[in-house]
């Protein structure tokens, strides 16, 4: 009866809005509101120096300086007149900010995100909220740890309270000996740990990439193609008249997954970029950009190999990335995420089973629109004469 009597009570005052979380949750919404009108001036400012095409950065980065570039100049100017931002810049004077606008000194950082459960309204819903960029100078488990330790603490926050931790799969942060989840975890046990599904899905993409000397090739053409538009406005303006639809997209060396984007543009519109590698052959360009074009267009757009290996590598990123997408939903619920990963596991074994079939149908057609012959081009075998101490095959590839 006991339970029961609490049970109601507790009911009755999340009907009413009067839990003991009320006052904590008005303050963090309060936060976040804050946070969403100093971002939106921040967006702003930038949107205007990109238009403009102007320089952000000074001689030094340092708020209310001489020569402090465009951005902090514009954010100063605004602050005059404007109360949020001149909170905003009050804190960062005070020091109760230490990580704010454009942040990317040669620093070790670390990104702290909590994921809470929200009670103080009717309907209970799972909050995330990004805090803050932590600095880290000891990359060590126990060095994160401390850093992490302190940082809850100035936030009043109990380590007692955390029901779960997640982080990428460094050994550091991982390590079931000396890493942040095992400290975490002898001081509260109830901080179950789960591994960062994206990441071990970008590991896994990037390994299967990695020791195969085709892939590594392959992704290596995709470059070549998107460096030779993009590092001139000139030869970018020769793309954009051929190619209307998706525009070319440089490989990301951390995101494996978003690969895809860059696969998607050649998989759907590979004969009208080799239209534009051909215009490009035959403008006056120097012989450098001119042999490149040539090259890209005859050996590796016109290759059947290449065509096939796009389809190939667009089906298998598109499903991971899929996948991926759904793990980093603010929603997302472990049980869900186990189907999502098991049926990407079935979609892969199959693939494995008539992938390639079905890859080949598709990459003929591709092939006959672009008038070539859906062939695998022989490789040449080189003959030598055999000495007279040799034991090896005659024939070398």
């Amino acid at each position: 009866m006991t339970c029961m009597s609490k049970w109601i009570e507790l009911e009755n005052r999340l009907q009413k809005n009067e839990t003991i979380d009320k006052g904590v949750q008005e303050q963090i919404n309060r936060k976040r509101e804050h946070w969403k009108k100093v971002l939106l001036r921040i967006i702003v400012v930038v949107r205007t120096l990109a238009k403009n095409n102007f320089a952000f950065r000074g001689d030094n980065e340092k708020i209310y300086q001489e020569r402090n570039g465009n951005f902090l100049s514009l954010i100063g100017m605004i602050a005059q007149f404007d109360s949020v931002m001149q909170d905003h810049l009050h804190r960062i004077e005070r020091n109760e900010i230490h990580y704010h606008y454009l942040d990317v000194s040669h620093e070790e950082q670390m990104s702290l995100v909590i994921r809470c459960v929200d009670v103080s309204t009717n309907q209970v819903k799972l909050e995330e909220f990004f805090l803050e960029f932590l600095k880290v100078d000891d990359t060590s488990g126990l060095g994160l740890f401390n850093v992490l330790k302190e940082v809850l603490c100035t936030l009043q926050l109990d380590i007692g309270d955390i029901r779960g931790q997640g982080y990428d799969n460094g050994s550091n942060m991982k390590g079931k000996h000396k890493g942040v989840q095992k400290r975490l975890l002898e001081i509260n046990p109830g901080a179950f740990y789960t591994p960062c599904g994206c990441l071990s899905l970008n590991l896994g993409l990037c390994d299967v990439a990695n020791s195969c000397p085709k892939a590594i090739s392959f992704f290596g053409v995709l470059q070549r193609i998107y460096l030779l538009f993009s590092s001139s406005t000139k030869r970018w303006k020769v793309f954009k008249d051929h190619v209307e639809g998706l525009t070319l997209k440089p490989l990301s060396q951390t995101r494996w997954e978003s690969h895809v984007k860059s696969v998607k543009a050649i998989t759907y519109q590979a004969p009208q970029i080799r239209d534009a590698l051909n215009h490009l052959e035959n403008l006056g360009e120097p012989h450098n950009t001119k042999s490149e074009a040539e090259s890209l267009a005859t050996y590796e757009i016109e290759n059947f190999e290449f065509l096939l290996g796009v389809i190939i590598w667009h089906n298998l990123l598109f499903a991971v990335n899929s996948v991926s997408k759904i793990f980093q939903r603010e929603d997302m619920h472990i049980d869900v995420a186990i189907i999502q990963l098991k049926g990407l596991i079935t979609f892969l074994e199959k693939y494995r089973e008539t992938g390639f079939l079905d890859a080949m149908i598709e990459a003929k057609e591709v092939a006959t629109l672009m008038e070539i012959d859906p062939v695998f081009c022989e490789k040449r075998v080189i003959r030598r004469k055999k000495q007279f101490d040799e034991n090896i095959s005659e024939e070398v590839t």
